[in-house]
């Protein structure tokens, strides 16, 4: 039995889904209204069933379009905070839910980042995290699409717990998960695309690494499906949750369009953090060749 008090215990959910519009000839505009809408009975489940921090998709709001390099796709990106993120505060509000936000943003004339923004449980705009790591290999041509975030690794304090964010790639570089944690997050949800082959073996290691060496929780997001014309791969999920032991607390389907929930248990926290004393031991005075280091040594 844990003995967390009330406020030690966060309900969290994560939403895994497939794409409804497999057409490039349709319009973006119209390929994202599907999926936004796809998501809103999802949303409502959520919050129906208490959930207090919500977190979506990479890019929720449409297909994972960078196996491509079409500059049509530049027309998925909008501001943020802007129309998306003032369509789902309504949701926060109403569920007192913190919703977490995963879009193509415009920062201005083409400048475009990867981006999730965080709303609290009041529908407020807390703000945003845009993606540090961006990769560039065959299928995905992210550097045609994203500028390398800017903004360093922000915690959010919202209503329910400090949260962090990481996304996708990121999540094969343990400096800024190690960031993260001595920023203050609690936990840290990575939303993704990522498909079976190549990197799903990482899936399942890589994050509860993350979670043992910090002391946190992750809770890891991934779309289902395949995406047609560019089929680079089924997204094969699983979404799951890890505590701070990297145990999995709560693990989602492979195939199916899913929300997650778990409870999570802060104190847990308390309890790791007291017998690992990472924080405590580790050496940063010790690890200048991280910054002072360049190209093949």
């Amino acid at each position: 039995m844990s003995d967390a008090t009330k406020s030690d215990l966060v309900r969290c959910g994560l939403i895994q889904l497939s794409n409804p519009i497999n057409d490039e000839s349709r319009p973006v505009a119209e390929i994202q209204e599907a999926m936004f809408q796809k998501h809103l009975p999802y949303i409502e489940e959520a919050g129906k069933k208490g959930v207090q921090i919500l977190c979506l998709q990479e890019i929720f709001n449409g297909p994972y379009f960078c196996p491509s390099q079409d500059p049509r796709w530049y027309a998925a990106a909008e501001t943020c905070p802007g129309p998306t993120t003032q369509r789902l505060a309504e949701y926060a509000k109403k569920y007192e839910m913190v919703i977490i936000v995963p879009i193509y943003e415009r920062a201005m004339r083409g400048v475009f980042y990867n981006t999730a923004a965080v709303i609290d449980a009041d529908g407020t705009y807390l703000g945003k995290y845009r993606k540090q790591h961006i990769p560039q290999v065959a299928g995905f041509w992210e550097k045609f699409f994203f500028t390398p975030g800017d903004g360093g690794y922000p915690v959010f304090k919202t209503r329910y717990a400090t949260i962090g964010l990481y996304i996708c790639y990121d999540r094969h570089f343990p400096e800024g998960a190690r960031c993260l944690a001595l920023n203050g997050a609690e936990i840290v949800f990575n939303p993704s695309a990522t498909v079976a082959g190549l990197s799903q073996y990482l899936w399942k290691i890589e994050q509860p690494a993350h979670a043992v060496a910090n002391g946190y929780y992750v809770g890891a997001i991934n779309r289902v499906g395949t995406e047609a014309p560019w089929t680079i791969g089924k997204f094969s999920g699983p979404s799951y949750f890890v505590n701070p032991r990297g145990e999995f607390v709560a693990t989602a389907s492979e195939d199916n369009d899913e929300l997650l929930v778990a409870d999570l248990d802060l104190s847990i926290i308390d309890k790791v953090r007291s017998t690992w004393q990472f924080f405590r031991d580790r050496r940063p005075d010790a690890y200048t060749e991280l910054t002072t280091r360049s190209g093949n040594h």
